[in-house]
């Protein structure tokens, strides 16, 4: 998250709560609101492991 009170944080590791915040206010323009709205997509489905575990076999 390039800003805020989760600045740094991956989007992947942002707390559902802030994901379903953002969907009911609306997600930003651009990239970022793109994203994030994957975000929520694997979060609402359950999916944020498989994210996780990518991460984990190909670190940066």
């Amino acid at each position: 998250m390039p800003f805020g009170k989760y600045k740094g944080r991956d989007l992947i590791n942002l707390p559902e709560h802030y994901i379903v915040w953002y969907n009911n206010k609306g997600f930003p323009k651009g990239q970022l609101g793109e994203m994030l709205q994957l975000v929520y997509e694997l979060q609402l489905n359950g999916l944020e492991d498989l994210v996780r575990n990518i991460k984990r076999k190909f670190p940066k």
